[in-house]
Protein backbone atom coordinates (compact mmCIF):
# COMPACT_ATOMS: atom_id res chain seq x y z
CA UNK A 1 0.00 0.00 0.00
CA UNK A 2 1.25 3.33 -0.81
CA UNK A 3 1.17 6.26 1.71
CA UNK A 4 -1.60 8.57 1.50
CA UNK A 5 -0.10 12.15 0.16
CA UNK A 6 -3.50 13.91 -0.59
CA UNK A 7 -7.34 13.57 -0.58
CA UNK A 8 -8.94 11.63 -3.30
CA UNK A 9 -10.13 14.03 -6.42
CA UNK A 10 -12.35 12.79 -9.53
CA UNK A 11 -10.78 14.45 -12.13
CA UNK A 12 -13.56 13.34 -14.84
CA UNK A 13 -17.10 11.28 -14.98
CA UNK A 14 -17.93 9.78 -18.74
CA UNK A 15 -19.71 7.24 -19.88
CA UNK A 16 -18.19 3.83 -19.72
CA UNK A 17 -19.28 1.55 -23.14
CA UNK A 18 -20.14 -1.88 -22.12
CA UNK A 19 -17.73 -3.35 -24.12
CA UNK A 20 -14.70 -1.26 -21.95
CA UNK A 21 -16.26 -2.75 -18.46
CA UNK A 22 -13.87 -5.28 -16.75
CA UNK A 23 -16.29 -5.68 -13.27
CA UNK A 24 -19.89 -4.73 -14.29
CA UNK A 25 -22.31 -4.35 -17.69
CA UNK A 26 -26.06 -3.41 -18.32
CA UNK A 27 -28.72 -5.62 -18.98
CA UNK A 28 -32.42 -5.38 -20.39
CA UNK A 29 -34.70 -7.74 -18.51
CA UNK A 30 -38.09 -7.99 -20.57
CA UNK A 31 -40.94 -10.33 -18.84
CA UNK A 32 -44.15 -10.36 -18.39
CA UNK A 33 -45.57 -8.88 -14.89
CA UNK A 34 -48.64 -10.26 -12.21
CA UNK A 35 -51.25 -8.64 -14.96
CA UNK A 36 -49.85 -9.91 -17.81
CA UNK A 37 -48.36 -6.86 -19.10
CA UNK A 38 -45.10 -6.75 -20.81
CA UNK A 39 -42.59 -4.68 -19.10
CA UNK A 40 -39.06 -3.86 -19.50
CA UNK A 41 -36.07 -3.39 -16.90
CA UNK A 42 -32.59 -2.03 -16.49
CA UNK A 43 -30.07 -3.93 -14.46
CA UNK A 44 -26.40 -3.67 -13.40
CA UNK A 45 -24.47 -6.82 -13.48
CA UNK A 46 -21.25 -8.19 -12.10
CA UNK A 47 -19.18 -10.03 -14.57
CA UNK A 48 -17.48 -11.74 -11.88
CA UNK A 49 -19.19 -14.72 -10.25
CA UNK A 50 -17.69 -17.88 -9.61
CA UNK A 51 -18.95 -21.09 -8.34
CA UNK A 52 -20.64 -20.02 -5.39
CA UNK A 53 -22.92 -18.14 -7.33
CA UNK A 54 -22.65 -15.55 -4.95
CA UNK A 55 -20.68 -12.02 -5.47
CA UNK A 56 -19.36 -10.85 -2.00
CA UNK A 57 -19.04 -11.13 1.57
CA UNK A 58 -19.12 -8.96 4.24
CA UNK A 59 -17.42 -10.01 7.78
CA UNK A 60 -19.30 -9.11 10.39
CA UNK A 61 -17.03 -9.47 13.65
CA UNK A 62 -16.42 -9.89 17.48
CA UNK A 63 -13.08 -8.94 18.77
CA UNK A 64 -13.03 -10.47 22.20
CA UNK A 65 -9.80 -9.54 24.78
CA UNK A 66 -9.42 -10.59 28.05
CA UNK A 67 -9.78 -7.25 29.89
CA UNK A 68 -11.73 -5.14 26.80
CA UNK A 69 -15.57 -5.02 26.53
CA UNK A 70 -16.41 -7.21 23.43
CA UNK A 71 -15.82 -5.02 20.24
CA UNK A 72 -16.13 -5.16 16.52
CA UNK A 73 -13.46 -3.85 13.90
CA UNK A 74 -14.90 -1.18 11.10
CA UNK A 75 -13.25 -0.05 7.87
CA UNK A 76 -12.95 3.37 6.36
CA UNK A 77 -12.31 3.78 2.92
CA UNK A 78 -12.82 6.16 -0.42
CA UNK A 79 -15.23 4.86 -2.96
CA UNK A 80 -15.46 6.88 -6.27
CA UNK A 81 -19.11 6.15 -6.89
CA UNK A 82 -20.01 8.34 -3.57
CA UNK A 83 -17.00 9.91 -3.80
CA UNK A 84 -17.14 9.95 0.22
CA UNK A 85 -15.53 7.69 2.44
CA UNK A 86 -17.25 4.91 3.61
CA UNK A 87 -17.84 3.44 7.04
CA UNK A 88 -18.41 -0.32 6.52
CA UNK A 89 -17.57 -3.92 7.67
CA UNK A 90 -14.27 -5.67 6.16
CA UNK A 91 -15.85 -7.02 2.44
CA UNK A 92 -14.39 -8.06 -0.84
CA UNK A 93 -15.32 -10.35 -3.82
CA UNK A 94 -15.76 -14.04 -3.57
CA UNK A 95 -12.75 -15.21 -6.35
CA UNK A 96 -13.72 -17.90 -8.97
CA UNK A 97 -12.98 -20.99 -6.87
CA UNK A 98 -13.73 -19.91 -3.49
CA UNK A 99 -16.71 -20.48 -1.21
CA UNK A 100 -17.95 -17.17 1.04
CA UNK A 101 -16.11 -19.16 4.26
CA UNK A 102 -13.16 -19.28 2.83
CA UNK A 103 -13.28 -15.12 1.13
CA UNK A 104 -14.16 -14.21 4.23
CA UNK A 105 -11.10 -15.08 6.22
CA UNK A 106 -8.97 -14.31 3.31
CA UNK A 107 -10.06 -11.15 2.89
CA UNK A 108 -10.62 -10.13 7.05
CA UNK A 109 -7.08 -11.71 6.38
CA UNK A 110 -5.93 -8.58 3.91
CA UNK A 111 -7.99 -5.98 5.39
CA UNK A 112 -7.46 -6.19 8.63
CA UNK A 113 -4.34 -8.58 9.53
CA UNK A 114 -6.03 -10.68 12.14
CA UNK A 115 -6.99 -14.54 11.72
CA UNK A 116 -10.20 -15.26 12.55
CA UNK A 117 -12.46 -18.16 13.15
CA UNK A 118 -16.36 -18.39 11.36
CA UNK A 119 -19.09 -18.74 12.88
CA UNK A 120 -22.05 -18.24 10.73
CA UNK A 121 -22.96 -17.91 7.32
CA UNK A 122 -25.99 -16.26 6.30
CA UNK A 123 -27.93 -17.20 2.92
CA UNK A 124 -27.21 -15.00 0.06
CA UNK A 125 -28.82 -11.79 0.09
CA UNK A 126 -29.49 -9.05 -2.16
CA UNK A 127 -27.73 -5.49 -1.80
CA UNK A 128 -30.02 -3.31 -4.57
CA UNK A 129 -32.43 -5.29 -5.76
CA UNK A 130 -34.07 -2.07 -7.66
CA UNK A 131 -30.52 -1.56 -9.91
CA UNK A 132 -28.33 -4.73 -9.49
CA UNK A 133 -28.37 -8.59 -9.82
CA UNK A 134 -25.39 -8.34 -7.16
CA UNK A 135 -25.74 -10.60 -4.27
CA UNK A 136 -23.79 -11.18 -0.81
CA UNK A 137 -23.10 -13.26 2.15
CA UNK A 138 -22.76 -11.81 5.54
CA UNK A 139 -20.05 -14.16 7.33
CA UNK A 140 -19.92 -13.42 11.20
CA UNK A 141 -16.58 -14.19 12.38
CA UNK A 142 -14.41 -14.18 15.68
CA UNK A 143 -11.18 -13.08 17.26
CA UNK A 144 -9.66 -13.89 20.27
CA UNK A 145 -7.25 -10.97 20.97
CA UNK A 146 -4.40 -11.59 24.16
CA UNK A 147 -3.09 -9.32 26.39
CA UNK A 148 0.04 -7.28 24.80
CA UNK A 149 -0.60 -8.07 20.65
CA UNK A 150 -0.20 -5.43 18.88
CA UNK A 151 -2.47 -4.05 15.59
CA UNK A 152 -0.94 -6.96 12.90
CA UNK A 153 -0.10 -5.59 9.54
CA UNK A 154 -2.66 -5.58 6.51
CA UNK A 155 -2.09 -7.04 3.47
CA UNK A 156 -3.36 -4.37 1.02
CA UNK A 157 -3.63 -4.59 -2.77
CA UNK A 158 -2.32 -1.81 -4.96
CA UNK A 159 -4.95 1.14 -4.67
CA UNK A 160 -6.50 0.42 -1.39
CA UNK A 161 -6.32 2.41 1.39
CA UNK A 162 -8.55 1.46 4.48
CA UNK A 163 -8.42 2.95 7.49
CA UNK A 164 -9.28 0.26 10.65
CA UNK A 165 -10.84 1.44 13.64
CA UNK A 166 -12.14 -1.17 16.51
CA UNK A 167 -15.78 0.21 18.05
CA UNK A 168 -16.92 -1.45 21.82
CA UNK A 169 -20.48 -3.12 20.79
CA UNK A 170 -21.72 -1.04 23.71
CA UNK A 171 -20.83 2.11 21.45
CA UNK A 172 -21.63 0.61 18.43
CA UNK A 173 -25.06 2.17 16.66
CA UNK A 174 -23.95 6.06 18.44
CA UNK A 175 -20.76 6.05 16.99
CA UNK A 176 -21.94 4.74 13.38
CA UNK A 177 -24.22 7.88 14.17
CA UNK A 178 -21.50 10.04 14.87
CA UNK A 179 -20.15 9.01 11.92
CA UNK A 180 -22.92 9.87 9.09
CA UNK A 181 -23.15 13.48 10.52
CA UNK A 182 -19.70 14.21 9.17
CA UNK A 183 -18.46 15.66 6.13
CA UNK A 184 -17.57 13.12 3.17
CA UNK A 185 -18.63 10.33 5.18
CA UNK A 186 -21.58 7.58 4.18
CA UNK A 187 -22.01 4.69 6.58
CA UNK A 188 -22.77 1.36 4.75
CA UNK A 189 -26.27 0.51 4.96
CA UNK A 190 -25.42 -3.53 5.89
CA UNK A 191 -23.53 -2.06 8.66
CA UNK A 192 -26.21 0.50 9.90
CA UNK A 193 -28.91 -2.06 9.87
CA UNK A 194 -27.06 -4.44 11.81
CA UNK A 195 -26.16 -1.81 14.40
CA UNK A 196 -29.95 -0.13 14.67
CA UNK A 197 -31.28 -3.89 14.96
CA UNK A 198 -29.52 -4.54 18.02
CA UNK A 199 -29.96 -0.47 19.38
CA UNK A 200 -33.59 -1.38 18.45
CA UNK A 201 -33.94 -4.56 20.42
CA UNK A 202 -31.60 -3.16 23.54
CA UNK A 203 -34.09 0.08 23.62
CA UNK A 204 -37.75 -1.36 22.58
CA UNK A 205 -39.64 -3.87 25.10
CA UNK A 206 -40.89 -5.38 21.60
CA UNK A 207 -38.68 -8.40 22.25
Amino acid sequence: MSLKTQEPVITNVSELPVGEAKWVTLKKIEFVDQVGKPRTWEAAVRKTRGKAGVDAVAMGNILLHPSRPPSTLIVIQYRPPLDAYTVEWPAGLIDADETAEEAAVREFKEETGYDCRVLSVSPPQAADPGLTNANMQLVMVEVQLKEGDEEPEQRLEDGEHIQRVVLPLSEFYDRLVEYSKQERMVVAAKLFHFAAGMHFAQTQKYI
